[in-house]
């Protein structure tokens, strides 16, 4: 299933989720034209990797067999703690990028309208550490870099489930032929995202935590931490706008993606 969009209007102009799409592509651009031996020490720099925390000694022998790479094995604490937040804005490939910044701007527009801009920006990049935090827990170990927006923006996605329960989301569907777009009730769709990252995370444990390329636990802690900030924080204007559509007396529209009120018929115009 692929999102397309909601029906729900942003009141005010999303700056900082458009600022946010236009820096991570900034950056996937720029480091798309460096050469492989740079790209490379640059992702092992900014990149997140819980071995550099907490068994640094591996780093150096793993990266010099395994890459070819030369890398220190002696960080300070922030070359160590920095790459929780920088792993955020860094892609490992152009469909990373698009569909990390897609999911981005269908979500992100009305939560920045919920919360405001400066509260927004903060909550983005608090929900990107938390995913950080919790990837890092779950592999403490691990030499590989992780990278990516995803954990900040599942943070954006549960808050939306929160904010904008009854919004739809329209939907690319497809199975074997069968090829429709369906408006998905946003609870329902974004629950189904977090019960298929929760099952693929639970499925690691005790293996590779980052089975498929996937940093599932990032994209769970993110989600949660993002759902918990809004539930414990008590925002829930975006509910009232919303709310009404669900309500008897209207029908969506899948033509338009829209909520139409149903005309009622008068006495006259009923059947006798």
């Amino acid at each position: 299933m692929i999102p397309l969009r909601d029906n729900v209007p942003a009141r005010t102009v999303p700056i900082v989720t458009v600022v946010l799409i236009a820096v991570n592509l900034a950056i996937f651009a720029m480091t798309a034209l460096l050469p492989r031996g740079e790209l490379e020490a640059f992702v092992f720099r900014y990149g997140l990797i819980p071995a550099k925390i907490f068994r640094p000694e591996s780093i150096a022998a793993y990266y010099r067999h395994r890459l070819g790479l030369a890398v220190p094995y002696d960080y300070s604490l922030a070359e160590s703690l920095l790459p929780l937040l920088t792993c955020m804005f860094l892609h490992g490939g152009v469909l990373h990028v698009v569909g990390n910044m897609w999911m981005l701007w269908i979500f992100g527009d009305n939560v920045e309208d919920a919360l405001g801009h400066a509260a927004f920006l903060l909550f983005y990049v608090a929900c990107g550490l938390a995913s950080s935090l919790v990837q890092t827990i779950a592999s403490p170990f691990s030499p590989v870099a992780t990278i990516g927006a995803s954990g900040a923006i599942a943070g954006v996605m549960g808050a939306y489930m929160v904010l904008y329960p009854y919004a739809r989301v329209m939907t690319f569907v497809w199975f074997l032929f069968y090829i429709d777009v369906w408006p998905i009730p946003a609870f329902l769709f974004l629950f189904y995202w977090f019960l298929i990252q929760f099952l693929s995370g639970m499925s690691t444990l005790g293996g590779d935590v980052l089975a498929g390329g996937i940093a599932w636990w990032a994209h769970i802690g993110g989600f949660l931490a993002g759902l918990g900030f809004v539930l414990f924080s008590g925002i829930r204007p975006a509910q009232k706008a919303v709310r009404p559509y669900a309500r008897q007396g209207y029908y969506f529209d899948p033509r338009t993606g829209r909520f139409v009120a149903v005309r009622r018929q008068s006495s006259e115009d009923a059947d006798l």
